[in-house]
């Protein structure tokens, strides 16, 4: 599978805020966003005023590489939100917040989405007692994540957990913290997402 390979600080920059692709170091102050708060090139620091289809790629953009998805599986979420009844920009948020490789992130398992997307890929995780190593498997409501038996005493998977105990964790979301188990109470809302897009360009941009 494709995936983006280089400096993924680069990105943020780009966009002008900070998508946490890098964990820990996001929060530190090594971020690159907050030594540089302007976008990476030449002209970088140049300022540009963006066109109104400018706009709406931006926050296309920015929705794909805050959840590390690529051209074509992002038109294939687009073409499923649009079928779902309901605010299409909304569903669209919502079906990438399900993806198991976010679930995971936000439950604490993993310190980014990439680290996520890595540990999944590994066969880390169970998703209602069965191993899952497709990252971009969409939960639904009522499943059940938990951290494979064999897999809690490698010492990464203890680092990540001992790393994010005092995480908050959504509210569409439950953590068992002593049995390590997950489970998707509900679907994410529109309000338990954190990302700053207006979703409503991105349904323009794909509505011409």
């Amino acid at each position: 599978m494709a995936r983006y390979t280089d400096a993924v600080c680069r990105l943020c920059r780009r966009e002008g805020q900070k998508l946490f692709l890098k964990g820990e170091r996001c929060y530190s102050g090594k971020c690159a966003i907050d030594r540089r708060a302007y976008a990476p090139g030449q002209h970088g620091q140049g300022r540009k005023k963006l066109s109104e289809y400018g706009l709406q790629l931006r926050e296309k953009q920015k929705a794909k590489r805050f959840y590390g998805v690529l051209e074509g599986q992002f038109a294939h979420y687009y073409e499923l939100a649009e079928k779902k009844a309901g605010v299409t920009g909304e569903n669209l948020l919502q079906i990438l917040e399900s993806r198991l490789d976010n679930v995971i992130y936000r439950l604490g398992f993993g310190l980014s989405r990439a680290e996520a997307r890595q540990l999944v890929v590994h066969g880390h995780f169970l998703v209602n007692g069965k191993k899952v190593d497709i990252p971009s498997y969409l939960v639904k409501e009522g499943d059940v994540i938990t951290i494979k038996e064999t897999s809690r005493s490698l010492p990464k998977i203890k680092a990540i957990i001992e790393a994010t105990e005092g995480k908050n964790i959504p509210q569409w979301l439950d953590l068992d913290r002593n049995t390590l188990q997950g489970k998707v109470v509900t679907l994410a809302a529109r309000s338990d997402i954190d990302l700053e897009v207006e979703e409503h360009l991105i349904v323009e941009l794909y509505s011409k």
